[in-house]
């Protein structure tokens, strides 16, 4: 799930869901009486970290996108998991990379969340980073990095979800994590 900031929620309020939307899936949700706009309000009401996920091109191209829907799945092995719509642009290069890295953003990182949630090309413009494994890039700055083998991919309805291995991690100096909660960035209180 890529991340809006406040602004782009507030110019999309009166748009359409394009998911929910088409004559099929409306029907859907009307015979299973859901209300897209307020399941998705409803999903916006659990909290959750901000993140970046990056990778390389085949062609070696830095990527990335700012989600939310990073989770852990099991230590034995380490597995995490993230998920993508099936209508990004950066499907396909994110399905064929060897790795990617989620970037686990800083309280002070938002101009990063909002970098990568824009429509840019240059994300990586003046950006300090570090190659991890695969040449996925490392921001700075950031609570924690964990870098993952692009192991298994699943369906998941609009979005597909990778499964990553983790091959490395660590975790910076950075203590308090960017939060997204009711189409907002907050923070924890100390």
């Amino acid at each position: 799930m890529t991340v809006l900031t406040p602004e782009m929620q507030a110019a999309a309020v009166d748009l359409p869901c394009p998911t929910c939307d088409t004559a099929d899936s409306a029907r859907a949700l009307v015979a299973q009486k859901l209300d897209c706009r307020d399941l998705r309000n409803a999903l916006g009401s659990f909290a959750t970290g901000v993140t970046v996920i990056t990778a390389r091109t085949t062609d070696g191209e830095a990527i990335g996108l700012t989600i939310s829907s990073f989770n852990s799945v099991s230590l034995e092995p380490p597995l995490i998991l993230w998920s993508l719509s099936v209508n990004s642009p950066k499907l396909e290069a994110f399905r064929n990379a060897s790795h990617y890295a989620v970037n686990v953003l800083a309280a002070d990182q938002q101009w990063l969340s909002d970098r990568f949630a824009g429509r840019s090309n240059d994300r990586f413009a003046d950006l300090t980073y570090r190659s991890g494994l695969g040449d996925a890039p490392l921001l700075e700055g950031c609570c924690a990095w964990f870098e993952c083998a692009n192991d298994t991919q699943h369906a998941g309805g609009d979005h597909i979800i990778f499964l990553g291995h983790v091959e490395r991690f660590a975790q910076g100096e950075a203590q308090s994590p960017l939060i997204f909660h009711n189409g907002r960035y907050r923070t924890l209180a100390p």
